[in-house]
């Protein structure tokens, strides 16, 4: 049976705008104010599960659009270690050997945290352990990082791609399918004020 797994990014927060490395950072009134009104639109989607990643951002998205969720720890954001909170910009500075090394080598860990294969391994083996019999339509809310793991691992894509994956805040990206054939819908914006115009 056919498992429809929907990931919505959570709302925008400071710590997005100011490019940082994970951290725990909450939502702030520009990520809360379109997530209540696509909760009053009516447009979150239906599901028979609802997940989080553990993050404060994840879980205030979720209460502003109205969901009851349970936490899920393998769609925790990605681990940085000792970078983590950090500005991007900060640790390219600071650590430039580093930086470059984790952005070529998808195995290379320099912030002590988990590697690009090591994030995409874990979502993967949780997307692989979803059955359609009893998990039918997962709603997640998961960070950004998260959401692009998914799709690599979904699509066999190599790793190298998830830097070529860009994730809007409040949209929603679908995978449709089962373990080892996944179909791709992604980047459909859940509030209006998230559209492109």
């Amino acid at each position: 049976m056919t498992v429809r797994v929907m990931l919505i990014s959570p709302g925008m927060n400071a710590a997005l705008r100011e490019a940082r490395f994970a951290g725990d950072a909450p939502l702030d009134e520009s990520g809360l104010r379109p997530a209540r009104a696509a909760a009053a639109a009516g447009s979150v989607p239906v599901a028979d599960q609802w997940l989080r990643g553990p993050s404060r951002r994840c879980h205030g998205t979720a209460g502003a659009l109205g969901l009851r969720t349970d936490t899920e720890h393998a769609l925790r954001d990605w681990e940085m270690g000792r970078w983590s909170g950090a500005r991007l910009s900060e640790v390219s500075v600071d650590e430039p050997d580093g930086v470059a090394v984790w952005l070529a080598d998808p195995a290379a860990a320099p912030h002590g945290g988990e590697s690009l294969l090591e994030l995409c391994a874990r979502v993967g083996a949780w997307l692989d352990s979803l059955h359609g019999d009893s998990s039918g339509r997962v709603l997640g809310v998961v960070e950004p990082a998260v959401i692009r793991a998914a799709i690599v691992h979904a699509l066999a894509l190599p790793p190298q791609a998830f830097w070529r994956l860009d994730v809007a805040p409040l949209t929603v990206t679908e995978l449709s399918g089962r373990s080892g054939r996944w179909n791709l819908r992604c980047g459909r914006p859940l509030a209006p004020e998230a559209s492109i115009r």
